[in-house]
C-alpha cells in the first residue's frame, strides 16, 4: 500500500536518532526565510484589498469572497498539478522559484487596478504562484526530514511563514503612515520582500541530485506511481474537506473588524497581532502535536476554531474582537504544523508532490464555498449566521477525525 508503518529500534539507537530530530535541515532553514520575505510581501497589501475594492472600487463584500474563493480554488488545483508533475520529474526547486516569482510580480500591478476585475485577474494569478510553488515545496520538506522531525520542521516553516503576516502589516502600517494611507503605495512597496524572497530560493535552497535508478528500483518506483494510496489517507481527506467548508477566509474577519467601528490602520495592527500569535504558537503547538499526537492536536485545533467563530458571532467591541482574535491563533499553532505532517505519514515518498497537492485541492475547493457561503451569510442582516455556520462545520470535522477514522489514521502514522 506503499504506508511506512512503524519500526522496531533498540533503546541504543534512539538516543542518537532523538538528538538528530531536533536539528533543522539547512533546507527548511531557507525556505523558512523565504516564506517569511513572502509573507511580509504579501501581508503587506491582501488585509487591505476589502477597503480597496470597497472605498475605491465600488465593490460589495460579496464580490470579496468571489476573489477569495476562486483565487483560493485556482491556487489549490495548481498544486494538485504541479504536485504530480514534480513527482514524475523528481524536481521540486524549479517550480518553487517559478511561483514565487510570479507571486512577486503580481502584487505590486494591484496599484495599477482601477476595476474590481482588474484585482480579481491579479488575486488569481498571484495565487497560480502559489499553486506552483507550494505542493513541491511540501514535499522538498518532507524529504530532507525523517518522522521525529518532521511535524517540527513544518512547525518551523510555519512560524517563519506567520512571523513574515506580522512583519508585513507593520510595514504596511509605516508606508499608510508616510504616505496618507494610500494603499496603492503599500502595493509598490511590496516589490522589495518581494525580490529578497526570490534571491534567497536562488542562494539558500538546495535539492538533492537524483541519482540514476537501476532497472531494480525503477520497477519498484513504477510500483509505487500506481499503487493506491491507503484508505487512512482519503478518510483523512474527508475529515479536511468538512473542516475547508468552515475556513473562510481570515479577511472577513477583518470585514467584521471593520464594520464594529475598526479603522484602516488599526486592522493592519489587528491582522499582525493575529500572526504574532500564529508565529509564536506555531513551533510550540508543532511540538505538543509530536507529543499527543497529530490526529488528537488537529481535533483540539478544530473544536477551538468553531468556539472563536461562535465568539466572533456575539462580538461587539474592537477589544473583544482583538481578544478573541488572541485566542483564535492558537488553532493555528495546533493544526498548521500537524496537518502536512500527518499527510506526509500517510503516503509513500514517491507520491508526496501528489498527496500535498491533492491536500491543498481539497482545501482549495473547500475555500470556495466556504468563501460564497461566508459571503452571503455575512452581506445579510447582521451576519451572525455566517459564524454560526462556519462553528458548526468546524465541530462536525473534529467529529470526522476523531470517531470516524481513529483507528485508520492512528495506525498508518505511527512511527
Amino acid at each position: 500500500m506503499g504506508v511506512r508503518w512503524c519500526s522496531t529500534v533498540n533503546d541504543r539507537d534512539q538516543e542518537p536518532h532523538a538528538r538528530k530530530a531536533r536539528l533543522l535541515h539547512p533546507t527548511v532553514i531557507g525556505l523558512g526565510l523565504v516564506s517569511l520575505l513572502t509573507d511580509a510581501a504579501s501581508e503587506m497589501i491582501w488585509p487591505l484589498l476589502p477597503v480597496l475594492l470597497a472605498e475605491t472600487m465600488h465593490a460589495s463584500l460579496a464580490y470579496v469572497g468571489v476573489i477569495e474563493g476562486i483565487a483560493d480554488a485556482t491556487a489549490s488545483l495548481g498544486k494538485y498539478l504541479v504536485g504530480r508533475r514534480s513527482d514524475r520529474i523528481a524536481k521540486r526547486k524549479p517550480f518553487v522559484l517559478a511561483g514565487y516569482s510570479l507571486s512577486t510580480l503580481m502584487r505590486p500591478l494591484l496599484a495599477l487596478a482601477v476595476s474590481p476585475w482588474h484585482a480579481l485577474v491579479i488575486r488569481v494569478l498571484d495565487r497560480v504562484g502559489k499553486g506552483l510553488r507550494s505542493a513541491p515545496r511540501d514535499a522538498l520538506i518532507a524529504q530532507v526530514t525523517d518522522g521525529p522531525s518532521r511535524t517540527v520542521s513544518f512547525g518551523f516553516h510555519r512560524a517563519m511563514d506567520n512571523l513574515g503576516a506580522v512583519i508585513g502589516p507593520l510595514l504596511a502600517l509605516l508606508v499608510l503612515s508616510l504616505t496618507g494611507d494610500n494603499i496603492r503605495a503599500v502595493a509598490w512597496a511590496t516589490c522589495v520582500p518581494g525580490a529578497l524572497s526570490v534571491l534567497a530560493i536562488v542562494l539558500l535552497v538546495r535539492e538533492k541530485t537524483a541519482e540514476t535508478p537501476s532497472p531494480v528500483q525503477e520497477i519498484a518506483k513504477a510500483a509505487s506511481d500506481v499503487a493506491p494510496i491507503s484508505r487512512a489517507f482519503y478518510q483523512y481527506l474527508a475529515a479536511v474537506g468538512v473542516f475547508s467548508l468552515a475556513n473562510a477566509s481570515d479577511v472577513f474577519l477583518l470585514a467584521h473588524a471593520r464594520r464594529r467601528g475598526v479603522s484602516v490602520r488599526d486592522m493592519a495592527l489587528l491582522w499582525a497581532a493575529l500572526n504574532a500569535v500564529r508565529a509564536l504558537s506555531a513551533t510550540p503547538g508543532a511540538m505538543l502535536a509530536q507529543r499527543i499526537g497529530r490526529r488528537r492536536a488537529l481535533t483540539i485545533g478544530w473544536i477551538v476554531y468553531g468556539v472563536c467563530y461562535l465568539l466572533f458571532s456575539q462580538s461587539q467591541r474592537p477589544a473583544t474582537i482583538l481578544a478573541i482574535v488572541i485566542l483564535y491563533g492558537s488553532y493555528y499553532g495546533l493544526t498548521e504544523g500537524a496537518e502536512k505532517s500527518l499527510v506526509a505519514d500517510l503516503v509513500p515518498a514517491q507520491r508526496l508532490g501528489q498527496a500535498f497537492g491533492a491536500f491543498a485541492l481539497v482545501q482549495g475547493v473547500g475555500a470556495l464555498f466556504a468563501g460564497l457561503l461566508f459571503a452571503l451569510l455575512f452581506s445579510s442582516g447582521s451576519g451572525v449566521w455566517a459564524f454560526y455556520a462556519c462553528a458548526a462545520l468546524a465541530w462536525a470535522s473534529a467529529w470526522i477525525l476523531w470517531v470516524v477514522s481513529r483507528g485508520t489514521v492512528d495506525k498508518a502514522a505511527s512511527k
